[in-house]
C-alpha cells in the first residue's frame, strides 16, 4: 500500500481528522482503509467517503468544488473577496484550504497564522498541556478573556465545552491558541 500522505499544517491529522473505515474513496474510486471524518464545504451533497490521498494532492477539493477550510476562517483573511489582500501568500492559503484536513470543532474551525503564514494544527489542548507554552499562548487566552485569563485555563481542556485548539508557527516556532466553545 501507498505510504499516507503527511499535511505540513496539520501533522497529527490521522489521529484527529481521519478514521480507519474500509470503504472506496468517492473521488479515486479506489478502496481504501482511511476515511476523512471533518468539514468539507461545498454547494450540494458532502461526498461521503474522501481518502487522505485525494485531499493531499487536492483533487477531492477540485473534483467537488469545495475547500476543507474556509478561506474566511483563516487569520488574517478578508472574507469579502474585494477586502485587502492577505498578507499570506495565496499559494500557501490554497494548499491550506484545498489540500489540509480541518480539525472537528464546536464552532467552525479557525486556522491560526504567525509570520505571516499559516500554523500547523498541533492537536487539542487543556491548561496542563499549555504549561510549556504559557507565556506564548497568554496573549490568545486574554483577547478570549481580557478580565479572567484565569478563568479561561481553569475551564480549557481538550474536549469539552471549552476546547483549547493549539497551533505552532512553522516560520518562528511560536504557540498559538484558539479557544473553541460550544
Amino acid at each position: 500500500m501507498t505510504e499516507r500522505p503527511v499535511f505540513r499544517y496539520q501533522p497529527n491529522a490521522y489521529s484527529i481528522s481521519f478514521e480507519e473505515v474500509e470503504g472506496v474513496c468517492d473521488c479515486c474510486t479506489q478502496r481504501r482503509s482511511v476515511r476523512y471524518r471533518g468539514s468539507f464545504y461545498r454547494a450540494g451533497e458532502t461526498p461521503g467517503y474522501l481518502c487522505p490521498w485525494c485531499i493531499a494532492d487536492g483533487s477531492a477539493a477540485a473534483r467537488f468544488s469545495g475547500e476543507f477550510i474556509g478561506w474566511a476562517d483563516i487569520e488574517g483573511v478578508s472574507p469579502d473577496p474585494a477586502g485587502p489582500p492577505p498578507a499570506i501568500p495565496r499559494e500557501l492559503l490554497l494548499e491550506l484550504c484545498d489540500r489540509t484536513p480541518s480539525y472537528p470543532a464546536w464552532q467552525q474551525a479557525v486556522w491560526l497564522t504567525h509570520c505571516d503564514r499559516p500554523c500547523a494544527f498541533l492537536g487539542y489542548a487543556g491548561a496542563d498541556d499549555l504549561a510549556p507554552y504559557l507565556d506564548q499562548v497568554l496573549p490568545d487566552i486574554r483577547e478570549v478573556s481580557p478580565r479572567d485569563p484565569d478563568g479561561v485555563l481553569k475551564h480549557l481542556g481538550r474536549d469539552g465545552a471549552m476546547a483549547g485548539c493549539l497551533f505552532q508557527c512553522l516560520q518562528c516556532g511560536q504557540h498559538r491558541l484558539h479557544v473553541d466553545m460550544s
